[in-house]
């Protein structure tokens, strides 16, 4: 245990900020479409601790600080009846509500203009998506959110509809929100359906080579090339370890995982993936402790930095 607190000690000192340049932190990225930007994105991002359930060393706040702009969370309804941030159940570990979430990135959000954020948040029980609505307006973020353009068809959206990020931040439309079920895009169009979107590799990988980079969801999307070709995707690339037959995330190998070289490392994966579809990179790859290897190097050599 001492370890643990030693290696969140040292994590929240040896992280640097991102640069405010350009269009998240670079001036290359003003031009380039949402669609062809690779983003690190922090797996369970709220989940933050020394416990083995949690999956992040350090806060939201210093993960954006650092340069992380894709951030997941899973999302249940508690006890009484409200939105938490919980992992596989609110009994488990409850990070606090989901509006309140919501404030702490539209405050940086108010404070980093030139950046641009998307959240994913999983439908854990699932809840109807007005409750999601409720706590969005109620964090104040709405305004953020970018919304389809009217009468968009999710089924003939391509990769190249989307917006550069140069156009999101001269309209203020910071803040990209998908849902990865229960999302009625009619009703509530600044809530995307996940998977009309992306499609996801396999995740709870006990696996360190990470032989895999099979479609896992949408289940059967791999029988629709043409629909495959069209979406992002996003590579599951954190590393599970069985503690009392429990699945919980691998603090020990984090290093090796998030590494860009070597067998469990990042490099490996994504171009196994790259390989299998075209040559196209993720649109976000996810992680576990973050700080831990050389993810933001990651990020940086994927989008050609």
């Amino acid at each position: 245990m001492l370890d643990i607190i030693d290696q969140l000690t040292r994590a929240t000192t040896h992280i640097k900020n991102q640069p405010q340049v350009g269009c998240n932190g670079h001036e290359e990225l003003c031009s380039r479409k949402y669609s062809n930007i690779t983003h690190i994105g922090t797996h369970d991002a709220p989940f933050v601790g020394v416990l083995p359930m949690e999956n992040q060393n350090v806060d939201v706040p210093t993960q954006l600080d650092a340069g992380i702009r894709f951030l997941q969370a899973q999302v249940h309804r508690n006890a009484f009846g409200k939105l938490s941030l919980c992992h596989t159940d609110c009994l488990m570990k409850d990070a606090g509500l989901l509006k309140d979430y919501l404030k702490v990135v539209k405050e940086w959000l108010d404070n980093h203009p030139y950046e641009v954020v998307t959240l994913l948040l999983t439908n854990g029980n699932p809840r109807p998506v007005s409750e999601f609505d409720e706590a969005f307006h109620a964090s104040g973020i709405v305004p953020y959110a970018y919304t389809m353009p009217p009468n968009s068809d999710p089924n003939r959206w391509t990769l190249e509809s989307w917006p550069t990020l140069g156009e999101l931040i001269v309209k203020r439309t910071r803040l990209i929100a998908f849902l990865d079920s229960g999302a009625n895009q009619v009703r509530y169009p600044y809530l995307l359906n996940e998977f009309s979107y992306f499609w996801e590799t396999g995740y709870d990988s006990l696996d360190p080579s990470f032989a895999s980079c099979a479609i896992d969801r949408p289940v059967d999307l791999s029988r629709f090339p043409e629909t495959v070709k069209h979406r992002m995707y996003i590579v599951n690339h954190f590393l599970d370890t069985r503690i009392a037959g429990a699945l919980v995330p691998d603090r020990r190998d984090a290093s090796k995982t998030n590494a860009w070289e070597g067998r469990s490392g990042i490099e490996k994966h994504v171009g196994m993936c790259m390989g299998m579809y075209g040559g196209r990179k993720p649109g976000a790859v996810l992680v576990d402790y973050f700080d831990k290897g050389e993810t933001l190097k990651a990020q940086a050599l994927l989008n050609g930095f």
